[in-house]
């Protein structure tokens, strides 16, 4: 796993949002096991602590469960994962929105290339 930082957010956010990305586009598959939290520390080159403080926030959410022998492991619950994947998916969708709304932009043409160079249309898109 890699991490990229930037300055406008706080890092344990940036930690949530990656390692959640990680699992719920399958590059972490139900039930494995996650490095260990020093392990992240180093990977991310952040102190131990606010790894700890991510991977609580990612657990509350459901995506990774603590087994307190054995550490932590991604959920076996696809449920969990796909609705988690949908919100993420929902909320970007809504803020690329509110951007365009912002700019005075109110209808649209989108263009979307997606793997294998198939492509998706979406005409007209209008939000009220």
């Amino acid at each position: 796993m890699k991490f990229k930082f930037n300055n406008d957010i706080p890092i344990h956010q940036q930690l949530v949002e990656q390692i959640s990305y990680y699992i719920v586009s399958g590059y972490l598959k139900p039930a494995d096991k996650l490095p260990s939290v020093r392990d992240l520390a180093v990977m991310a080159e952040v102190n131990h602590n606010t790894i700890q403080k991510a991977l609580f926030e990612i657990e509350n959410t459901g995506l990774i469960i603590t087994n307190r022998t054995n550490g932590k492991f991604v959920t076996e619950d696809v449920y969990i994962i796909n609705n988690i994947r949908n919100k993420i998916l929902n909320d970007k969708v809504a803020s690329f929105l509110n951007d365009l709304e912002n700019i005075g932009v109110y209808s649209v043409k989108l263009e979307i290339k997606k793997e294998k160079d198939e492509e998706v249309d979406l005409h007209g898109f209008t939000r009220m």
